[in-house]
């Protein structure tokens, strides 16, 4: 992986971020799944907010090659309650939580950590996430049991249409300030645009930092 190459690309990236955003500052989650562990070395180097991992055993094996300063480690991945445990000592913040079982095992096992409340404005079936009506209830069971709320997450929907992207992408903002929550990871490569004029406040970027994966 050439890291002048990443580094032109985050250049454009925040270019772009810096002319879109519309709720300030905005963070870049860079995921580097899929990557070796150079990738979360160039990001640390460079200044990535964070770095984004989609796999348990994946996340574990590549963090642990990772000696020195590394960013802050994002779990963005659908994510089962018993592998929490195994990511509690590498994961710093939780993004694709769903569901009260996962609330309560990341509670248990990683107390007062910051998560972000995953929810499926979609309607997609192969999209994790939790209902749009569950979202209150999760953020209150997680405040609760004395984890951070960040804000709240979602991935557009597959078929990149526009118009259900921005409908997606805004009803979760609307969401999210209902509930006084500041945060929002919305908006990935191919739906940047619109998560940023919809109130993005983190995206989370792969290929259009790292390049093609394997």
């Amino acid at each position: 992986m050439d890291e002048a190459d990443v580094a032109r690309r985050l250049a454009q990236l925040r270019d772009v971020l810096a002319a879109g955003a519309t709720r300030g500052p905005v963070a870049i989650c860079a995921v580097t799944k899929g990557f070796g562990a150079d990738a979360v070395r160039i990001a640390a180097r460079l200044g990535c907010d964070a770095v984004g991992e989609n796999y348990a055993q994946e996340a574990i094996a590549k963090l642990a090659a990772v000696e020195g300063v590394r960013p802050p480690v994002h779990f963005i991945g659908r994510l089962q309650s018993n592998k929490v445990k195994s990511l509690a000592g590498v994961v710093d913040v939780w993004q694709s939580v769903d569901r009260e079982a996962l609330v309560d095992e990341i509670a248990k096992r990683a107390p007062s950590a910051g998560i972000y409340v995953q929810v499926n404005a979609t309607g997609e079936s192969d999209k994790g996430g939790c209902d749009t009506t569950v979202a209150p209830q999760l953020v209150r069971r997680a405040t609760e049991n004395g984890l951070a709320v960040l804000g709240l997450m979602t991935v557009g929907p597959t078929d990149l249409d526009l118009a259900r992207t921005r409908s997606a992408f805004g009803t979760v903002r609307r969401l999210a300030d209902d509930l006084g929550l500041p945060g929002c990871s919305m908006g990935m490569s191919d739906d940047l645009r619109i998560a940023l004029e919809e109130g993005s406040t983190m995206v989370r970027i792969g290929t259009a930092l790292f390049g093609p994966r394997a």
